[in-house]
C-alpha cells in the first residue's frame, strides 16, 4: 500500500521528538508559501517591526474536522499492521507472531553494517586532499566540532585556542573543508550554509542570495510582500527565489548516519502541584503557524487563473492539515501521558521499585487508538519525572503476578535483585537460587535462569566472583 502524503506527514510529526520537530516544520515552511510563522506568543509584527493584532482565521476558511481526524488516517496503518501480523502467522513457514520473533527480527536489523558517518565521509576526503600534515591535523579538530546538521559548533579562532594549533593552519583547514562534499558543510549557521550553496552554483548575487543574506528573518516567517517591498522586486520574483532556496539543503550532514549520542530533551514534564499530578508539554521547539492573509486575499479577489487558485487552495488545505496535525500530536502525547500516570502513579510517588507491568494495548484501549499509534507516539520521546528523565518506553514492560495479587514489572524485579545484592554479606554472597528464594519470600515467583539473566543485565557478577575474603 502507498501512504498518502498527508498521512506520511502526520506520522512523521507524531513520531518525531521535540528537539527535531522544528526542523520537520521548517521543511514544510520551505515548500508551502501559504504558511507563516508567528514571531512570538500572541504577537505578530508588521513590515516596520511594530506589533499588530494576531490574525483570527475567518470562519468560512476553517477546515472540516472530518478531514483532520487522525483516527480515520490511522485506519490505513492499522490495516497494514494487521495484514503484517496475519502474514507472519499464516505464511513464512507458519511461524506465529511472538515477542521472541520480534526480538530476533530487531537483532537482525541491529546486526546490519552501519552507514558511513559524516565524520568518516569528511576524513576520507581530507586524507586524499594532499594537504600538509599540520592542516590535516586541524581538519580532524574541525570535523570533531561539526554537529549532525553539518555546522561548526565553534569558530576557527576558538578551535585554534582550544587545540593549541596555529590559527592560520585552522583557517586553512576550514577553507579546505568548505570545498568538501556535501556542499555547505562546515558552515557557521544556516544563512552561511545556504549562501555557500548558492555561491557554489554561481548564484551568489541572485535575488535568492540577497533574501538569505539581508532579510533572512523575513524569509523564515514567509513575509513575501515585505520581502518584495524591501528588495524592490515583484511577488513573482520573490516566489521564484524562495522556490530556489527550497531546493537547497539546510542540513547537509543529515543525509549521513545519525549520531548515536543524542541530546535528550523531555517532551513532557510531570510535576505534583497541590496534591495533583500536572502535565506540561514541551512546546519550546514548536513554531506557531498561520495561513497567510495575503494569499487568502489573492483568492478572494478572483483575479487568479483556475490552476493558480487550485494550487493555492491545495497549499492552504495542506497548511491547515499541518497545523491540526501538530495540535493532534500534542493532544495524543498528553492523553497517553495521563494514562501512564494513572497506571504508574506509585512509580511517580515512590520510584522505580513501584513500577507496574504495562502494555501498549492497555493504553490504546483506554485512549481509544490502535496500539501502533501508541507505539509511534512514544517513539524517541522522553518524560521528566520527580525521579529523573525516562524514555516513554521505560514505562511499558511485562511483569509478574505477586501472591498478593499485585502486578510487579520486570524493572521492579531487577531493582529488587539489585537491592538484595547490594545488602548481602560480602563474605557469603547470595547465589542465584538464594535470590530466587528471597523473591519468593516477597511473593514473586521467578525462575533461577530469569534471575541470572536479570543479574547479568544489571552488570552484576555471579556469587563466586562477588565473594570477598578477609
Amino acid at each position: 500500500m502507498v501512504l498518502a502524503p498527508q498521512l506520511r506527514q502526520s506520522l512523521k510529526i507524531l513520531q518525531v521528538a521535540a528537539l527535531d520537530l522544528r526542523s520537520v516544520i521548517q521543511e514544510e515552511l520551505q515548500t508551502n508559501p501559504t504558511l507563516e510563522e508567528l514571531p512570538m506568543e500572541g504577537v505578530s509584527l508588521d513590515q516596520n517591526g511594530t506589533e499588530e493584532a494576531p490574525e483570527v482565521p475567518p470562519a468560512d476558511q476553517a477546515e472540516p474536522r472530518e478531514e483532520l481526524d487522525f483516527s480515520k488516517n490511522f485506519e490505513v496503518l492499522n490495516k497494514i499492521d494487521d495484514d503484517w501480523r496475519d502474514d507472519l502467522a499464516q505464511g513464512g513457514g507458519g511461524q506465529p507472531y511472538t515477542s521472541e520473533a520480534a526480538e530476533k527480527r530487531q537483532h537482525f536489523f541491529d546486526s546490519l553494517v552501519s552507514e558511513t558517518s559524516l565524520q568518516e565521509h569528511l576524513m576520507r576526503q581530507a586524507e586524499v586532499s594532499d594537504c600538509p600534515p599540520r592542516v590535516l591535523t586541524a581538519i580532524r579538530y574541525l570535523v570533531g566540532s561539526i554537529d549532525d546538521r553539518g555546522f561548526l559548533t565553534a569558530t576557527p579562532a576558538d578551535i585554534a585556542l582550544m587545540s593549541g594549533l596555529a590559527l592560520e593552519d585552522v583557517q586553512a583547514a576550514h577553507k579546505l573543508l568548505r570545498t568538501f562534499d556535501p556542499p555547505g558543510i562546515g558552515a557557521q549557521n544556516l544563512e552561511d550554509c545556504l549562501l555557500f550553496q548558492l555561491a557554489s552554483t554561481g548564484r551568489g548575487d541572485s535575488i535568492a542570495a540577497r533574501v538569505v543574506r539581508d532579510h533572512f528573518e523575513l524569509l523564515t516567517r514567509r513575509r513575501i510582500p515585505d520581502l518584495a517591498r524591501r528588495l524592490g522586486v515583484s511577488l513573482e520574483e520573490i516566489q521564484v527565489a524562495i522556490e530556489e532556496i527550497g531546493t537547497l539543503d539546510p542540513s547537509p550532514g543529515r543525509r549521513f548516519a545519525d549520531d548515536s549520542n543524542r541530546v535528550v530533551v523531555p517532551d513532557v514534564a510531570v510535576e505534583k502541584e497541590d496534591g495533583r499530578w500536572q502535565i506540561r508539554l514541551n512546546s519550546d521547539y514548536i513554531p506557531r503557524l498561520r495561513i497567510s492573509q495575503t494569499y487568502r486575499e489573492l483568492i478572494a479577489k478572483g483575479q487568479l487563473s483556475k490552476a493558480e487558485r487550485d494550487y493555492l487552495s491545495e497549499r492552504m488545505r495542506s497548511g491547515r492539515f499541518l497545523i491540526n496535525s501538530i495540535a493532534q500530536r500534542q493532544q495524543t502525547i498528553e492523553r497517553i501521558t495521563r494514562e501512564i500516570i494513572t497506571v504508574q502513579e506509585e512509580f511517580f510517588e515512590h520510584g522505580v521499585s513501584r513500577l507496574k507491568p504495562l502494555t501498549m494495548t492497555q493504553i490504546a484501549e483506554v485512549v481509544g487508538v490502535h496500539e501502533t499509534t501508541v507505539s509511534r507516539a512514544i517513539a524517541n520521546k522522553y518524560i521528566q519525572t520527580p525521579h529523573g528523565v525516562f524514555d516513554f518506553k521505560y514505562f511499558f514492560t511485562p511483569g509478574y503476578q505477586a501472591q498478593s495479587g499485585d502486578a510487579v514489572s520486570n524493572t521492579s524485579v531487577k531493582e529488587m535483585i539489585n537491592d538484595l545484592i547490594a545488602g548481602e554479606d560480602r563474605a557469603h554472597p547470595l547465589s542465584d537460587q538464594e535470590l530466587v528464594a528471597k523473591l519468593q519470600a516477597k511473593g514473586i515467583k521467578v525462575a533461577r535462569r530469569t534471575v541470572a539473566k536479570y543479574r547479568e543485565e544489571l552488570g552484576l557478577l555471579p556469587s563466586n566472583l562477588r565473594r570477598e575474603y578477609s
